[in-house]
């Protein structure tokens, strides 16, 4: 069904929001696919902090160039949906390609991590990255071990003492009595 002027303007707005908050988008071809499928990745999407739409690929098109992404010519071909990754790009990419693993159907064409485009191998390796918070640990262990050994390197001669003074008392004491 065609859709009016007044409709493909809203339409792109809400595209245009969306990318405005968006870390990450994927584009996705989805020729062959069911309803229940597609609703079963907008509920993964959902889960995940993101929104995953079919799109026109005239309007997504234009609003990705509106948006300043440079487009590939084959992301607006065949039929297009689009995953929005509001919050964790890796943990939305990962959500999405688990989401479609088993649907010889779904293809990723690409996407953009802000703003540079991505081929399919680029992300399927952001979706294989560790989730955001799992990230921030390894990144707080990092920093503070060089601060845990220093405690340590400081309080080592300080310990070594004691045990001296402890084994000469130890040592001491049964002589005494």
């Amino acid at each position: 069904m065609a859709k009016s002027k007044v409709q493909k303007e809203a339409m792109l707005a809400e595209y245009m929001e969306w990318l405005a908050k968006s870390k990450a988008v994927v584009l996705v071809e989805y020729s062959g696919v069911k309803m229940k499928d597609l609703d079963a990745i907008r509920a993964r999407a959902r889960e995940n902090g993101g929104e995953f739409h079919i799109v026109k690929n005239t309007l997504a098109r234009i609003a990705l160039e509106k948006a300043g992404y440079s487009v590939p010519a084959d992301y607006a071909e065949k039929s297009t949906a689009i995953g929005f990754a509001f919050n964790d790009p890796a943990g939305f990419a990962k959500a999405l390609t688990d989401a479609t693993k088993g649907m010889e159907a779904v293809k990723v064409k690409g996407g953009f991590l802000d703003a540079k485009a991505l081929n399919p191998a680029q992300v399927k390796s952001l979706a294989s990255l560790p989730p955001l918070p799992v990230l921030r640990s390894q990144l707080l262990g990092v920093l503070q071990a060089p601060a845990s050994k220093l405690v340590r390197t400081l309080a080592e001669p300080g310990r070594s003492l004691a045990a001296v003074v402890k084994a000469y008392s130890d040592k001491a004491a049964p002589a005494a009595a």
